[in-house]
């Protein structure tokens, strides 16, 4: 068993829309904020779509068959959560912990890869107060002009949003989020809006936002790099402490190799075929789907955009890895 096609898990969200139909997943709800769509976390979980553990969740496959994921310590969670998310309106301004901050056995940094985005949309990312002080006062009045910065945003665009970063998805933004797996989210401004299901304003946690805020903001340096595989350009999107992420766009034939325990792939545009010692998978705009370390050698023919994700080694001392050493 080397590839497990994962079938997503959607969330009506408050601010949610209709796109994620373009993925070819069947919405119920014309407010479907999130497809989590590789997930084994309490709130929200994947199932295998295919093959030998059809209908088996993620979850389980990681409890019960940790061989398939080349061993991990008894209790251990998955460690990574990917969504795709439909800002059709803004998301709350938020800001999440850290590891050593959360309730949860993660903390919650993220990143994301701007899918689609409308003309004139933007996404709030950090801040302009200088001290804490000044944080809090600005959120006490409630005075967003001064306190937000906002960055216009167009398809293919990239964020990295370590924990502890103001931020929030703007409206008319499509992104592929790839992030700690966390659903700890601390509220600092809700727009007023009123939730429908409840009729009431949606909880704020400011005491806690502030708390684990970085003040002053500081954006982090991304040492992004690009190569050529075959017929694949190989973009090196980021490298943190948490997670690694690549951008495979695919142009023809290519061949690789899969280099760590597991790998996760999102197919965010296009038609492919991959092809390993045991199979072929044809591979559509929506596939998801986790890479076992068994694959070794493998080949993706076809045009195509492909995100992989995976835990970055322990070993990592900002030396490159993964597809940048094939």
């Amino acid at each position: 068993m080397t590839v497990l096609m994962l079938h997503p898990e959607l969330h009506h969200k408050i601010w949610g829309g209709t796109r994620l139909e373009q993925f070819n997943y069947h919405l119920d709800s014309k407010h479907t904020g999130e497809a989590w769509v590789i997930a084994a976390h309490k709130n929200g979980v994947s199932t295998v779509s295919s093959g030998k553990y059809k209908g088996r969740s993620l979850t389980s496959l990681w409890e019960d068959n940790p061989e398939l994921f080349g061993g991990h310590h008894k209790n251990e969670e998955f460690p990574l959560l990917v969504k795709i998310l439909d800002a059709n309106t803004n998301l709350s301004i938020q800001v999440h912990p850290n590891d050593k901050q959360s309730s949860e056995n993660f903390g919650k940094t993220e990143s994301w890869y701007i899918l689609d985005a409308n003309p004139g949309a933007k996404l709030f990312y950090g801040h302009h107060a200088k001290t804490r002080e000044i944080l809090q006062h600005e959120v006490d009045e409630k005075d967003w002009q001064h306190l937000l910065r906002t960055i216009p945003v167009q398809k293919g665009d990239f964020f990295y949003v370590p924990s502890g970063t103001f931020h929030a998805l703007g409206a008319g933004i499509l992104a592929l989020e790839i992030q700690q797996s966390s659903d700890t989210t601390y509220r600092f401004y809700d727009f007023d809006r009123i939730d429908e299901t409840t009729q009431k304003k949606r909880p704020l946690q400011i005491d806690e936002a502030i708390a684990v805020t970085k003040v002053p903001h500081v954006d982090p340096i991304l040492n992004q790099r690009t190569r050529i595989q075959d017929s694949t350009i190989l973009t090196r999107l980021l490298t943190s402490p948490k997670f690694t992420i690549d951008k495979l766009s695919v142009r023809g034939l290519s061949h690789f190799n899969q280099h760590h325990q597991y790998e996760l792939f999102n197919v965010i545009d296009g038609d492919m075929a991959l092809t390993d010692s045991k199979a072929t998978y044809q591979l559509k705009k929506g596939d998801n789907f986790i890479m076992l370390k068994d694959t070794g050698n493998y080949t993706i023919e076809g045009v195509g955009d492909i995100i992989v994700s995976f835990v970055t080694p322990e070993s990592y001392n900002k030396q490159e890895v993964a597809y940048l050493d094939n």
